[in-house]
């Protein structure tokens, strides 16, 4: 029997380029091999997509796109291709794909712009589709969202670029709906990238314009005091396991890009440091967000629990972090299943959820 053919694409035009090449080459070592055949193809930050023959150390080094191997390459949106076109000197080489597993963390990747690719295509993907990737990625839409739902989150509001030029007018609404301290983030970026916490009007004004050079959207938040715990979502509605949560001990003011992918020195802890009961509560929220938007394969579903025991819902990460020290794989390993187990289940929904459709 022929092994299923997984194009795993990582890299990517994006501020969270090498978090990426860090989970593919954990995903690419972890994909079963009695199973699977794996196809590779990487996005360089400017943009060029080349299938790329080398091994995984290549990747983690970022020499991946220096092999002399190399070919440029492209996802066909023709439907009756199915697959890869290469273009190998004058020779155009086509190569069918049963699945693809999309490791582009943040914009480019992680927000419906290469789900609709993939759509066109028509081959099967991991993941959210266009819209809940959309939505997941945009704090500003996603934010909107949970409104609507009823689903309890921090107090916010939102600016955008062109606001700038009336940037006292935006302060003055914010300290007076929100108070500080105040977070300030691009409404279209993860991993924390260009997040700021700011203690006076100075100290906002630099946070917006940190954002702003991230999105033409910012998005605020009031600050919470409290713990931050994440939930890991696996599967398909209305067939959704929510797992164990666990706390995240950051070892910064808050927890950033360096305390999540460099320093390694934050801490984690599973399950967190909040009643059981609440924990319960966490699961059963994070499976309602999951389906309000649509989520589909996997998502982390990030919250807050107050001091006083307010349950409030962060943000929803459809592609989360893969590397070993990621919370995801971490939260489903708790609950029994081995990383490669994991991603093999992650195939499996890309896969079946089409049969379902048909």
């Amino acid at each position: 029997m022929a092994k299923t053919k997984v194009c795993v694409i990582f890299g990517g035009v994006s501020n969270e380029h090498e978090i990426s090449l860090m989970s593919a080459k954990s995903i690419i070592d972890n994909i079963p091999a009695d199973k699977y055949d794996v196809v590779k193809v990487g996005i360089t930050k400017k943009g060029r997509w080349l299938f790329f023959p080398g091994s995984t150390d290549e990747i983690i080094s970022d020499t991946w796109h220096e092999h002399p191997d190399n070919v440029p390459c492209l996802i066909s949106p023709d439907r009756a291709t199915k697959g890869l076109i290469k273009f190998d000197g004058t020779d155009i080489i086509t190569e069918k794909i049963d699945v693809v597993f999309p490791v582009l963390h943040g914009k480019n990747g992680e927000d419906g712009t290469l789900q609709g690719l993939l759509e066109l295509s028509g081959i099967p993907y991991c993941g959210c589709g266009v819209v809940a990737s959309a939505i997941c990625m945009d704090k500003m839409h996603a934010n909107m969202a949970f409104d609507k739902a009823g689903i309890p989150h921090a107090k916010w509001d939102y600016m955008m670029d062109w606001e700038m030029q009336n940037f006292d007018s935006v302060a003055d609404k914010m300290e007076n709906n929100l108070g500080y301290p105040i977070f300030v983030k691009p409404a279209n970026s993860g991993s924390s990238v260009g997040i700021s916490k700011a203690e006076n009007r100075d100290e906002l004004k630099d946070a917006v314009i940190l954002a702003l050079a991230h999105d033409n959207k910012v998005v605020f938040e009031e600050f919470v005091d409290g713990h931050e715990v994440e939930c890991a979502v696996l599967g398909n509605c209305p067939d959704l396991i929510a797992s164990e949560v666990g706390e995240i001990g950051a070892s910064a003011k808050f927890y950033d890009y360096d305390d999540k992918y460099k320093n390694g020195t934050s801490k984690t802890f599973i399950p967190a440091n909040i009643p059981e009961e609440t924990r319960k509560e966490i699961r059963e929220i994070a499976k309602k967000a999951f389906t309000v938007v649509d989520c589909k394969g996997l998502s982390r579903v990030d919250f807050f629990v107050t001091n006083d025991g307010r349950i409030l819902l962060n943000e929803i990460n459809t592609l989360p972090g893969f590397t070993k020290i990621s919370m995801y794989p971490q939260l489903m390993q708790h609950i029994g299943m081995s990383y490669g187990e994991l991603v093999d289940n992650i195939i499996q929904l890309a896969l079946k959820g089409v049969e379902d459709e048909r």
